[in-house]
């Protein structure tokens, strides 16, 4: 065979390969059934799927899950992830380089710690106030009726340890009642101290009114005429390593805004 006819024969090969990929691409597009993207990008009917993470102090709760359900209702694909526990605890674990978008403390000491790690951006925001009971299993079989009962020798008292802003109130309330309680146990949350109370494993405890409105009937609380000096203010902020930060700045603004105090008031908390 010549070079010109070999020639002619690699251009119709060539031709009949271009055709058939025109014929294909036409048939994709016609049939519906292709899976390329539009020139555009994306289509943009689509959602993006996008989590928020929320540190916040386990007395918050309640509440939180309440305003993230409320979040995620006006916020089309977004999901609302929360980590509960001992405000000490969760700053510690940020500063380790656990990831989050919002931290919300129990206290401000604890919020100035997380600002001095330079794990905030901008400035924290108050939000809500909470004082201390002392609660008991709704029997009170250790018939405790004040915190100098708690004192007793033979009471069991679990309280939160002095590292964690429950405790550190209850430090102060010992102090500002001149009490000196020697509890069995210290407990990392305020939801632990809570936890023993109802189960029956201590007499009584020291925690805070919202914890004991949670509990409902499995508990009884106790007003400390004391703990109205002693109030824990609930700061809030978004974190400097937020993956988004425009979501987290509006999740504060849920928490600080009339919406999100109308949930906390509703859950026992007080305006800071």
């Amino acid at each position: 065979m010549s070079a010109a006819r070999t020639s002619r024969y690699a251009v119709r090969a060539a031709s009949a390969v271009v055709a058939a990929s025109v014929a294909l691409l036409a048939s994709a597009c016609s049939s519906g059934t292709g899976t390329l993207e539009p020139l555009g990008g994306p289509d943009p009917r689509v959602t993006t799927s996008r989590d928020l993470t929320v540190f916040a102090a386990a007395s918050l709760q309640r509440p939180f899950e309440r305003m993230g359900r409320l979040f995620e209702d006006t916020h089309a694909g977004v999901t609302v992830r929360f980590s509960f526990g001992g405000s000490s605890g969760l700053v510690a674990q940020l500063s380790e380089g656990a990831p989050g978008d919002v931290l919300a403390t129990a206290d401000e000491p604890t919020m100035a710690d997380a600002v001095e790690d330079g794990l905030i951006t901008g400035d924290p925001k108050p939000f809500a106030s909470n004082t201390l009971q002392v609660v008991v299993p709704a029997d009170n079989p250790a018939g405790v009726q004040s915190l100098a009962d708690l004192a007793r020798p033979g009471t069991q008292v679990v309280l939160c340890a002095p590292a964690v802003p429950c405790g550190a109130a209850s430090t102060a309330l010992e102090k500002a009642a001149a009490v000196d309680i020697r509890p069995v146990s210290e407990e990392q949350s305020v939801t632990d101290v809570l936890g023993k109370v109802r189960s029956g494993e201590a007499d009584a405890g020291l925690v805070y009114v919202t914890d004991v409105a949670s509990a409902g009937a499995e508990v009884v609380g106790i007003d400390v005429p004391e703990a109205s000096a002693v109030v824990n203010t609930y700061p809030i902020a978004a974190l400097r390593d937020a993956v988004d930060a425009d979501l987290a700045a509006e999740f504060v603004a849920l928490v600080t805004g009339g919406e999100g105090g109308e949930i906390l008031l509703d859950a026992g908390f007080r305006a800071p």
